[in-house]
């Protein structure tokens, strides 16, 4: 659509989330490669994904020259074109209400007849902030405008206000590279704009809103002399290892990116045209279903991690919320409808990876990837441990004489469908019939998404596909808890479903 096409009367704004979640989505159900201009490095692609499908901000981690900040501008490819208001350093929307309007645009009774109307891409609405001991308030927010200021305006005037990093962010993506490097006396800043989408201007006493997303990236604690990034700022951002690609990866990127003296690097790309309604509000909406034994699974778990001493920091409620979030992500992502365990585990690893903190002497300073890789064990280790101490709730009402035998038949077997293969084992259906039945019980239904209310008020009414998934959740966890009490043979466990393994160095067990 042409910018002279465009009939504002029936063009209504996405804010940018809404706007990265339903590009991501479609993607994920046409089966496309969610971020193509990265190469391998698949589990931190697609825990980008997960952390921009629950609505979070991302802070990425790893050496130098991995791909951090090709990655951050790689969103933007994420990103539909949408109209602006000509010349608004903001980019302000010519549909949003007043209160969202930079001062210039507010102070018009008709902003988009008067300045005009212009189409921008994503691309545009990328705002690069280089950390290092130079950036200061006036780069990340903005500085008076003595030119404005000589003209006349007064300078507590906020048209005498020249912004900058973050607001010509809005709408867009907001990429700090190299968050460490920045002043921590800087960096608390960014705590309102992570937390509450508000760019605060104290000598203004304004708290301006942003629709905005934010990626920082930092090096491994012990690669550098950095500052240390605050608990409470780390804790609203979801922490990625990004690592280096494999040899074979790293071998075809050099081949792709190797110098072409015919290649004009200076040519913009073609930029994608403007569609009112790329998706609508329901294309987006979350409809993916946890059943109340991973919810109880989830919330065990993070009980259990505030009671084990092998950790320093503990996780906050902020860890519990994002743990859920991320779950129904993993389910998104995996293009399914109900969580099972492995959806809940890669959830957990997500949301507690920034937000936990291993004893020093678990924590290998000059190997960055293997620490990471234990904090993602550790919460293979809780989840664990949560299937046991629920296993007796899950297993209320079975045989368990019966439930082992035929537990250990169905280890024999493939679950391709286990809708179907119920009928073969009595003991095991009435355990997952019971299971289900108590769904009512155990979460309020005004806690419950629409999908999850009818699973649990009229089952019947469901597609066969959501049934199957939600019957075989409801087995894996019998066969968890099964396993637990030593009624299932630990070495075919795993050939039938998923089983959470404590990790050795830990110390715990099943």
């Amino acid at each position: 659509m042409n910018i002279s096409d465009l009939d504002l009367k029936k063009y209504k704004p996405v804010p940018i989330l809404s706007q990265i979640r339903g590009t991501l989505l479609k993607r994920i159900k046409n089966n496309e490669d969610l971020l193509p201009e990265i190469q391998g490095r698949e589990d931190a692609k697609k825990d980008v994904a997960r952390a921009l499908l629950s609505g979070y901000n991302i802070y990425l981690v790893s050496e130098e020259g991995t791909g951090k900040t090709r990655l951050g501008k790689s969103l933007t490819g994420l990103l539909n074109p949408v109209p602006k208001i000509k010349g608004c350093p903001y980019n302000d929307d010519p549909n949003w209400p007043k209160h969202l309007l930079c001062a210039r645009c507010g102070k018009s009774k008709n902003p988009a007849e008067e300045f005009g109307v212009e189409i921008i891409d994503g691309s545009k609405r990328f705002s690069r902030i280089q950390g290092n001991d130079y950036t200061d308030e006036a780069k990340l927010l903005g500085l008076r405008d003595i030119h404005a200021i000589a003209q006349g305006k007064s300078p507590t005037d906020m048209e005498s206000f020249a912004a900058t990093g973050v607001f010509r962010a809005n709408r867009g993506i907001l990429f700090i590279d190299e968050l460490p490097a920045v002043r921590t006396k800087v960096q608390v800043l960014l705590h309102p704009i992570a937390e509450e989408k508000m760019a605060v201007l104290e000598e203004y006493h304004l708290e301006h809103p942003l629709d905005i997303v934010i990626v920082a990236t930092g090096n491994p604690q012990g690669f550098s002399h950095v500052n240390e990034v605050p608990r409470p700022l780390l804790d609203r951002f979801e922490l990625i290892y990004m690592p280096l690609p494999s040899r074979e990866v790293e071998l075809e990127i050099a081949l792709k990116e190797k110098f072409d003296p015919g290649k004009n690097t200076c040519l913009k790309k073609e930029e994608k045209i403007f569609s009112p309604q790329p998706f609508t509000d329901e294309d987006i909406q979350r409809t993916a279903v946890l059943p109340w034994w991973i919810m109880y699974l989830l919330n065990e778990a993070i009980a259990c991690s505030r009671k084990c001493d092998i950790l320093d920091k503990k996780p906050s409620i902020r860890g519990t919320c994002r743990i859920f979030d991320h779950t129904y992500a993993s389910v998104e992502l995996a293009n399914k409808k109900v969580a099972s365990l492995k959806e809940a585990l890669d959830g957990m690893k997500l949301a507690l990876r920034g937000r936990i903190e291993l004893k020093p002497d678990l924590i290998d300073f000059d190997n960055p990837a293997e620490s990471f890789a234990r904090l993602d064990e550790f919460s293979q280790d809780i989840l664990a441990v949560a299937s046991g101490n629920l296993a007796g709730i899950f297993l209320d009402g079975c045989n368990k004489e019966k439930l082992s035998h035929e537990l250990n038949q169905l280890a024999l077997e493939s679950i391709k469908n286990i809708t179907c293969q119920l009928e073969q084992y009595p003991e095991l259906k009435g355990a997952v019939t019971r299971l289900k039945s108590n769904s009512i019980n155990k979460i309020k239904p005004s806690l419950l998404n629409k999908t999850e209310n009818r699973l649990v008020t009229a089952p019947h009414t469901q597609d066969e596909k959501i049934l199957e998934q939600y019957n075989y959740s409801a087995v894996e966890v019998i066969y968890n808890a099964a396993l637990h009490q030593g009624l299932v043979k630990n070495d075919k466990a795993q050939q039938t479903v998923f089983v959470p393994k404590p990790a050795s160095w830990t110390g715990a067990s099943l």
